[in-house]
C-alpha cells in the first residue's frame, strides 16, 4: 500500500489541479514520495507567544489579537484594505495594522470586535507598527490552539501559485494516508549510529516539535541520502575485473599512436599527463573511476577520444554520453572527422532517433559492427544492448543524476569510466559521490589560444558595445548574444530574446544574418540553427542560456550576456566559453543593471579580473558560502536535499564508516518496497544551471 500511493501523482491530492500540480513540477515534485522529500528553506518557531507591544521593530508577533477597524487607502486598482488590530489581553493598548495587499477579501474574513490568533513580521512606518506578511487562524470557541500556532512551521520554497499553505495542506494530507513509512537503513545501523527510523524522520521534518527533535531528524535524512550515494558508488567500483585484460600493459597503442602523430598541433603537458593516468588505470584489475577536469576549452574531449582509441583496439566498445542532444550532435560530428579516417565506426543516438533507423542502429550496436556510440541520456534505453562495453565517457557528467550514470554503467560488467567536468569538483564532495574517485586535471590551455577580454558595461555604454560588434562582424566574425528570458511577461523590466532579436535585426544590425534559438524550439530547428552557423551563413545568434554548453564555433568572437548579474559565476564563466575557442581575440560584454547587491558586484569583478576557471570555481565558494555551493540550496554538481558537504564532513566520514560495514557483509540490504524513497534521494536533479530560461 505504501508503494502504490507514494507512487501516486501530486494530483490525486484533493485540491491540486492543473495550475498547482505545474507549479509543483517547476519544483521537481511529480509524486507524493517527491513531496514528501520537499526540504523546508527555513522554520518559523511559534513555540513562544509574543505580543504586539513585546516585539522589538522587524520583529516577529506570535499572538491573540482583536480586530479594531477597517479602512481603504490608494484607489482604482490600488485600492488596498488596511485593518487595524490590537493585543487581546488586559491591557490592549498597543495597536497595530494589517496591509491587505491583493488580499482586500479580508474585510468579510477579519469581522471588527473577532479575536484571531496573528503570526507576522512588522515594522514602524509612520509612527505605527505595520505588517503585509501575516497570518490570521480564528480564535476556536473551546480556546484550543489552531494548528499552526505554538508549534514550529516549515516554511518551503515556493513556485507559481504555490502558497505555504498549500504545501502544508498537501503534505499534510499524504501522511494522513501513507500509513507507517518503511525503514530506509539496516536496523543495526540505525542502532549503531542512533539514527530515527524513517517514518519519523519524514513526520518530524514537516512537523518538529523542538530544534532538539528537527537536529536528529534531518541527521537521520542526512545519513540516508549520504549512504545510498557512497553504497551504490563503491559496489560498482570496488569489483575486480576478470577476462582477457593485459594488466601489464601501460605503453601507448598503435592506433592511438598513429591518432596523434596526424594531429596538427601537440598535445600540452597536462593531456599527456592526463593520459598517462588513464592509461595506467585501464591496466589495472579493478575497473577506472576518473574525473577528467579542465576549464573550458581546454582539450578534454580530446583526451576522452584519445583514450577511447586504446579500447577500440583491444575489440570493445565505447559510450560516449552528452547532457543535450545538440551537445552530443556537436561531439558525433567532430568524432566522425577525427577517428572515422582511422577506421573507427561511430554511431549517434537521442531519443529523436525513431522507427527502422533506430532499430537498425541498435542491431549494429548489439553485433560489434558500432565501435563508439555518442548519444544523451537514450543510451541507457532498456532496448539498446552493447556486445562489448568497456568503457564509458560522460561528458558534463553533474548535469546527469547518480542513477542516471549508473543506469549506464548496469550494461556492462565493470566498465572503465572517465566522467568529465569543466568545474572543479572538491575532494570531500567527489569521494562521497562517486566512491573511490581519481582525479585528472588540465589547466594548461591549447597552443596560440589569446585569453578573453571582458568588458562590464553599463545601460549608458550599450551603443559602444553595440559598434564594437559591429566592427567585429565586418571582419567577417560571429557573436552570441544571450538573455535570461524567452519573451516578456508584460510585469518586468527584463530584456527577453524575442523583443531583442527584433530590436537587433531591425535597428542595431540591419541587413546581417541572424537567428533566434532557446528552448522552446524544435530539436531538429535548433540542430539546423547552429550547423548555419558553424558554416558561417549567420552571423549572430541571439539565445537564452539554450548555448552554454559545448557550442564550439572558432569563428565566434563576441559574447554579450545581458542582465549578467542574475547569473551565477560558473554559468557566467560557461557562457564566457563559447567564444575564443581559435586564435582570434574575442571579446565578453556583460551587461549589468544599475542597482547591484554586492554579490552581484563581486561576481562580476571576479569575472572581469580572471578568465581561469579554477580561481573563479573558489570564489563562487567564498562569495556564496559551503551552504549555498554544497549544502541543501547547492548549485553544483549535485542537488543534494539534506546533507551540506562541507558542513556535514563530521557526517561524512560516519557514513563511510556505515558503507565499509555493509559492503563487508555483502548481503542483500534492503527489500525492493524500499526502493521508492530511496530512489527519490538518488534522482536529485542534477544542477544549477537549471536553465536560466524564464
Amino acid at each position: 500500500m505504501f508503494i502504490r500511493q507514494l507512487k501516486q501523482p501530486v494530483t490525486a491530492l484533493k485540491g491540486v489541479g492543473k495550475g498547482v500540480a505545474k507549479a509543483y513540477e517547476n519544483l521537481g515534485i511529480e509524486t507524493w514520495a517527491d513531496l514528501l522529500l520537499c526540504a523546508p528553506r527555513s522554520y518559523e518557531d511559534r513555540t513562544s507567544f509574543t505580543s504586539l507591544s513585546e516585539i522589538p521593530d522587524g520583529g516577529q508577533a506570535n499572538t491573540i489579537v482583536q480586530v479594531v477597524s477597517h479602512s481603504y487607502f490608494g484607489s482604482g486598482k490600488k485600492r488596498t484594505l488596511k485593518v487595524i488590530v490590537r493585543d487581546a489581553d488586559e491591557s490592549g493598548s498597543q495597536r497595530a495594522s494589517l496591509l491587505c495587499f491583493g488580499r482586500n477579501f479580508l474585510e468579510r474574513v477579519l469581522r471588527i470586535g473577532s479575536l484571531f490568533y496573528l503570526y507576522g513580521q512588522f515594522q514602524r512606518h509612520f509612527h505605527e507598527l505595520q505588517s503585509s506578511q501575516f497570518e490570521m487562524t480564528p480564535v476556536l470557541p473551546d480556546g484550543s490552539l489552531p494548528h499552526d500556532f505554538g508549534k514550529m512551521i516549515p516554511v518551503y520554497p515556493l513556485s507559481g501559485i504555490l502558497t505555504q499553505r498549500i504545501i502544508r495542506r498537501d503534505i499534510a494530507g499524504i501522511l494522513g494516508q501513507c500509513g507507517v513509512l518503511e525503514n530506509e537503513l539496516p536496523e543495526y545501523i540505525m542502532k549503531e549510529h542512533q539514527l530515527l527510523d524513517t517514518d519519523s524522520a519524514i513526520r518530524i521534518l514537516h512537523e518538529p516539535e523542538s530544534q532538539t527533535i528537527l537536529k536528529s531528524a534531518l541527521k537521520t535524512l542526512a545519513f540516508t541520502e549520504l549512504f545510498y550515494l557512497q553504497l551504490i558508488g563503491r559496489r560498482k567500483t570496488n569489483s575486480t575485473r576478470t577476462g582477457n585484460k593485459n594488466l601489464k600493459n601501460t605503453e601507448i597503442t598503435v592506433l592511438e599512436n598513429r591518432f596523434i602523430h596526424s594531429l596538427p598541433f601537440s598535445l600540452t603537458k597536462d593531456q599527456m599527463h592526463a593520459l598517462e593516468e588513464i592509461r595506467r588505470d585501464m591496466a589495472l584489475a579493478a575497473p577506472m573511476n576518473r574525473l577528467l577536469q579542465g576549464d573550458v576549452g581546454s582539450g578534454k574531449t580530446l583526451v576522452a577520444w584519445i583514450s577511447a582509441l586504446r579500447v577500440i583496439q583491444e575489440q570493445g566498445q565505447v559510450a560516449f554520453m552528452a547532457p543535450t542532444e545538440l551537445l552530443a550532435r556537436q561531439h558525433a560530428e567532430k568524432a566522425a572527422g577525427m577517428l572515422e579516417p582511422f577506421g573507427v565506426r561511430i554511431a549517434f543516438l537521442t531519443g529523436s532517433v525513431t522507427g527502422i533507423a533506430r532499430r537498425n542502429l541498435l542491431k549494429a550496436l548489439e553485433h560489434h559492427d558500432i565501435d563508439i556510440i555518442i548519444g544523451t541520456h537514450a543510451l541507457f534505453s532498456e532496448d539498446v544492448t552493447f556486445a562489448n562495453l568497456r568503457y564509458i565517457i560522460i561528458d558534463e557528467q553533474q548535469r546527469f543524476g547518480v542513477v542516471q550514470r549508473l543506469s549506464l554503467l548496469d550494461k556492462a560488467s565493470y566498465p572503465d569510466v572517465l566522467m568529465m567536468s569543466a568545474t572543479p569538483i572538491p575532494r570531500t564532495l567527489a569521494l562521497t559521490v562517486f566512491g573511490d574517485l581519481d582525479i585528472s586535471t588540465i589547466r594548461t590551455m591549447p597552443v596560440g589560444r589569446i585569453a578573453i577580454v571582458t568588458y562590464l558595461v553599463s545601460n549608458q555604454s550599450r551603443e559602444r558595445m553595440y559598434a564594437a560588434i559591429k566592427v567585429e562582424f565586418s571582419r567577417g566574425h560571429q557573436a552570441y548574444f544571450v538573455y535570461p528570458r524567452i519573451e516578456s511577461d508584460g510585469n518586468s523590466n527584463l530584456r527577453d530574446v524575442e523583443s531583442m532579436f527584433k530590436k537587433l535585426s531591425q535597428e542595431m544590425y540591419p541587413g546581417i544574418p541572424a537567428a533566434l534559438i532557446h528552448s522552446r524550439l524544435p530539436e531538429n530547428e535548433k540542430v539546423d540553427i547552429l550547423l548555419r552557423f558553424n558554416r558561417g551563413e549567420i552571423s549572430y545568434l541571439v539565445s537564452t542560456s539554450v548555448v552554454e554548453v559545448g557550442i564550439d564555433i572558432p569563428n565566434a568572437t563576441c559574447m554579450v550576456i545581458e542582465h549578467a548579474e542574475r547569473f551565477g559565476l560558473a554559468a557566467l564563466h560557461q557562457l564566457r566559453g563559447r567564444v575564443g575557442r581559435s586564435t582570434l581575440q574575442s571579446y565578453c560584454f556583460l551587461v549589468y543593471e544599475a542597482d547591484l547587491s554586492d554579490d552581484a558586484r563581486q561576481r562580476l569583478m571576479v569575472m572581469k579580473d580572471s578568465t581561469d576557471g579554477f580561481y573563479i570555481a573558489e570564489q563562487d565558494l567564498l562569495i556564496r558560502g559551503p551552504g549555498e555551493v554544497a549544502g541543501t540550496r547547492q548549485s553544483g554538481f549535485l542537488k543534494l536535499r539534506f546533507a551540506s558537504l562541507t558542513t556535514d564532513l563530521p557526517l561524512i566520514t560516519e557514513v563511510r564508516t556505515a558503507v565499509d560495514s555493509v559492503l563487508k557483509k555483502d548481503t542483500p540490504l534492503l527489500s525492493a518496497s524500499h526502493a521508492t524513497i530511496r530512489n527519490v534521494l538518488l534522482h536529485a536533479p542534477p544542477f544549477e544551471e537549471r536553465s536560466m530560461e524564464l
